[in-house]
Order: C-alpha cells, then structure tokens, then sequence
C-alpha cells in the first residue's frame, strides 16, 4: 500500500492538525503505559525540524458519553512534554466530548480542519474507524501519513505474506468477530494456536465440557472444528471450574513448536489475565524472545501483557493497534488509510 508520506510534506510556515492516538490506560487514577505517546514522537519531532508553524494534536481518551472531567487531554499533554519539547504546540480536548466524532459528522470534521492547513494522521490504532479526526477531516486538508501509521502498515503488511514456515497464535474472545479473521489465518499459516475464550469455544465444539468457563456460544465452522491446524491446548488451568489459562504441557509444546518458526503473528492473550491466567501468555512471550523468528504482536490488550517481555526490535514489531491489525490482515486496507493512499 503506497501511502502519502509526511516526510515529503511541505510544512513550513503550516499549521499542522495531527491525529495521535493518546489513548492510554488509567486505573485507580493513575495514567498507565505511555507506549502510545511514546510513538507520536518522532513525527513530532519531523514537523519540527520541517519548520511547521503550529502543530495542533487531536486524540480520544476512554469511553465518554458527554464530557467526562477525568477525561480531558490536558493531563496528556503533559506527559508528552516528559518526552518532547511541547513548545509550538497545543492540544484540543477529548474527541469524544462530541458526539460528532464517532458519527463522522461533517460539521464537526470542519470544526477541526478549521485554521490547519496540512492534516497528517498518525493514529494507526484508530484508522478502522470512520471517524470525524480519521477520515472526515482528510477529505477537507491535504493529508499524510504519519512515521507511526507508515511503519504499522509496513510491519503489519509481512504478517500478510510471512516468511514460512509461520504460525499465528490468536486468543481473546468474540468468537463470531475472528471468524472472518481465522478464514483468513488459515490460507496464510501452517498452524494456528488458539487460545482464550475463543479456545473455549474450539473445546466445547470438539466435545469437550468446559464446565462453567467463558464461551460465546457461537456455532463455530465445521470446517474449523475439523481443522487439525488449529491447535487447543491439551491442559489447562482452572480456577472455579473456569479455564483461565493453557497449561503447563500446552506451554512446553507450544514453544517448541513456535521456536521452529521463522515468523508468528500473535494476537490477544492466551488466558484471562484479569483471573491471575498470566502464565501461559508470559511463557510464550519468552520463548518467542528466545527464537529467531520475526514476529508482529498486537490486538486486545496483547501489547500491554507482553509490555515486560525484551525483545529485539529488529525482529519482533508490537503493533499500537488492536482492531486495525487485524481488519487491516483481513481486508487488506482501512477507512482512514484509503484517504492517505497515493
């Protein structure tokens, strides 16, 4: 996908309207990992040493119905100053105090290109969504993509054409989400784990009572139940008569077979991480260090439960997108990418 670069944009003197994706996590009112805000810096920075005049940063921060006092962008604003210089620049508030950015509201896409004269989206994690600051604004300034969004498709394009021989491991939940995912995992890759409530699913469509664990209770494919490629673990832990992670010997032998792999795609936890189920996501993320493989990890909250595992940059990318990963390997592009593409 050729994307237009920010890099060959003509900022200076502009007034720069950049779409980030701020979106970080808080709990007991603490702001948790910045990886996020971490990531918009570079192409900060590149606007900077363009000359632009003003760069104004727009981002969604939780779930608001409304405005919510605990949500404004101001406290952001200031944890991006602990990794830039934020001299030059401004934030608006929280996208979604207004309800006009998940309808995609054209008055209020106006509102926000209003006074910019270049838009540049660098929310990759957003871009699924046909939003006001996503794909309205980029059809009323000349748009760009950001460092961040051209890396993501780039890293997230070799997942579509992997190196073989490739497995994917794929857990969370919503199995009638990742059906169309999966379809498309098992024209691409030798083996597929599955973990999560979505192996609860896989189980209790083998036969397998699950007593009282998460499932759906979607009719998964038959062609699917009679997969071999897709892989269920063999133990489990429980907690309750609920399976919160894959056990011991599924551990073992995942791991062996991942290391054999020249590139993984990995996406959502394999146990509950919310119940204590850590140990199966923690042991893989280890052996996937540990292995040569290339890898791109990504979608749910599998960034953040692999956050303090090392791995090497140079071979394994951990995506900034959940939903926009995976609809991006599904169908090959995405609302907010069509109105950068060249």
């Amino acid at each position: 996908m050729q994307l237009k670069k920010v890099q060959d944009a003509d900022v200076a003197g502009k007034r720069v309207l950049l779409r980030v994706d701020f979106n970080t996590p808080v709990q007991d009112g603490v702001m948790g990992n910045s990886m996020r805000i971490k990531a918009a810096v570079p192409t900060i920075e590149l606007l900077k040493q363009k000359g632009a005049a003003r760069i104004t940063l727009v981002t969604h921060w939780g779930r608001p119905k409304g405005v919510d006092e605990s949500l404004r962008t101001a406290p952001l604003f200031v944890r991006l100053g602990e990794y830039t210089d934020t001299s030059n620049m401004d934030m608006l508030e929280n996208l979604r105090f207004n309800a006009g950015e998940d309808t995609n509201d054209d008055n209020f896409a106006k509102e926000l290109a209003a006074g910019h004269d270049i838009f540049v989206n660098d929310a990759f994690a957003v871009c699924h969504r046909p939003a006001a600051s996503v794909v309205g604004v980029a059809k009323l300034l000349p748009s760009y993509a950001g460092l961040l969004v051209q890396k993501e498709v780039e890293e997230i394009s070799k997942a579509i054409t992997p190196d073989e021989p490739a497995l994917a491991i794929v857990g969370g939940a919503k199995f009638e989400t990742k059906i169309p995912l999966l379809t498309k995992l098992l024209g691409i890759y030798g083996q597929i784990f599955l973990g999560g409530a979505l192996a609860n699913d896989m189980l209790q469509a083998r036969g397998m009572d699950i007593k009282n664990s998460v499932a759906s209770g979607t009719a998964v494919p038959a062609e699917m139940v009679a997969d071999s490629r897709i892989l269920v673990p063999t133990d489990y832990v429980w907690q309750d008569d609920i399976i919160i992670d894959i056990g011991p010997d599924t551990l073992q032998h995942w791991s062996t077979l991942l290391a054999t792999q020249k590139f993984v795609l990995w996406s959502g936890p394999v146990g509950w991480y919310e119940r204590g189920g850590s140990a199966g996501t923690d042991g893989l993320g280890a052996a996937l260090s540990n292995s040569q493989a290339r890898a791109v990890i990504g979608g749910g909250n599998t960034a953040e439960a692999v956050a303090n595992i090392n791995f090497d940059p140079a071979k394994v990318f951990v995506s900034t997108g959940g939903g926009a990963m995976l609809e991006l390997i599904t169908k090959g592009t995405l609302p907010g990418l069509e109105p950068l593409r060249v």
